[in-house]
């Protein structure tokens, strides 16, 4: 008989446990949102669902000294209102409100964005170009994972049975840096990327960039971090030739497909425009202008 059990554990201890020992597929309830729809596709499976929301954190996001430590579960639309992290991080928050509608913020979070790990996500890039690591828990206790080494593939990371996203840690940037990210979609809002880009870059006292990140989403099967497009940067003051450099080592790092919402040809040229852009916007906001 199918059947469908769900638990509320109130720590990370019994979360683990019921994941470890369950006998049927067992899956993670953090927001919701892409877990309630892929359960409608496998309504003749038994499974368990393991609602994480009743444990302490993971609801919550913090400042340490040593940066942002965001609880898997917060949900979009809580992290979007906090002017503190938008301050700090305002391409991560601005992926974040990217995600769906008014309602769909009101549930979907970035923990359940990142483990979900579609290509287009849109969170995950800015994850990766903030230096975001994951702090996993299991019955062997904990390991720490970049979240550019955490999703493996379409619809795959690298959690193991037993294991869940106990915290993110977004590491604080230093003096003069800042994030921005973009994405493009077919309509004017509640759709998926048909590319995304995020640049984290830093300034020194004569705008010269110091250090950079750059992430690029929905042109391959995981979101990459572009090392190369990081390079054109970095000992430059964002000149338009640094960002051409940039953009095409992006463009050319990518592979993208063709599908109805863009050859992989458009995606390719796309993806490397939008790291120019945010480059330039991330400049910007590091220069201390409101973008």
């Amino acid at each position: 008989m199918v059947s469908v059990v769900y638990e509320a554990p109130n720590s990370i201890d019994e979360a683990v446990r019921l994941l470890k020992e369950s006998e049927i597929p067992a899956r993670v309830l953090a927001g919701g949102t892409d877990l309630i729809i892929q359960n409608n596709s496998t309504e003749d499976q038994s499974r368990l669902i393991v609602d994480v929301k009743k444990i302490d954190g993971m609801l919550e996001a913090k400042f340490s000294k040593d940066g942002l430590e965001l609880g898997p579960s917060m949900c979009c639309a809580e992290l979007t209102a906090r002017g503190d992290i938008k301050q700090i991080f305002p391409g991560l928050v601005e992926a974040a409100y990217l995600i769906g509608s008014t309602q769909v913020q009101g549930r979907a979070s970035i923990g359940g964005n990142l483990c979900n790990a579609s290509p287009a996500a849109d969170t995950i890039p800015s994850l990766i170009a903030n230096k975001a690591v994951c702090i996993i828990s299991g019955s062997d206790g904990e390991r720490n994972i970049a979240v550019e080494d955490f999703v493996t593939g379409v619809g795959t990371n690298c959690l193991r049975v037993g294991e869940l996203v106990k915290l993110i840690k977004v590491p604080m940037p230093s003096e003069r840096s800042s994030d921005a990210y973009l994405r493009f979609i077919p309509r004017t809002e509640m759709d998926i990327a048909v590319a995304g880009a995020a640049v984290s870059l830093a300034l020194d006292d004569d705008d010269v960039c110091v250090s950079a990140r750059v992430a690029i989403g929905a042109v391959a099967p995981t979101a990459l971090l572009v090392e190369s497009a990081a390079a054109c940067l970095i000992g430059t003051k964002l000149d338009v030739v640094a960002l051409k450099n940039a953009a095409r080592a992006a463009s050319e790092s990518s592979s993208p497909i063709s599908d109805r919402r863009g050859t992989a040809e458009y995606r390719r040229h796309i993806v490397g425009v939008l790291v120019k852009r945010a480059a330039k916007i991330a400049m910007q906001r590091a220069q201390g202008e409101k973008v």
